[in-house]
């Protein structure tokens, strides 16, 4: 015995399976990110081994976490879209 998707369903099936399997594309926060002075326009990703004390201001759409470790592991503190950020203990940034 055969079963058939009808072709009405075939082609949203196909569009579920291959979002499952492709993976999607690191995008980029738009805006900058000043870090300590230095301007990263566009950032995405860590940003690493800053030297405390951190100034952060984040002139983007996301937001930032500021981390206490240098490889930003655990947990972070978040700095919202146009905030700013001063921490003494800071060390990398993700975006």
């Amino acid at each position: 015995m055969r079963h058939r998707i009808p072709k009405s369903l075939s082609a949203p099936a196909a569009a579920l399976t291959l979002s499952l399997v492709v993976p999607g594309s690191a995008s980029a926060a738009s805006g900058r990110l000043v870090l300590n002075g230095r301007v990263f326009t566009n950032p995405s990703g860590c940003h690493r081994n800053l030297n405390a004390p951190l100034s952060v201001q984040n002139r983007t759409g996301a937001v930032a976490f500021v981390h206490t470790s240098p490889d930003c592991t655990g947990p972070g503190q978040s700095v919202p879209p146009d905030g700013t950020f001063a921490a003494s203990s800071g060390h990398s940034v993700r975006i």
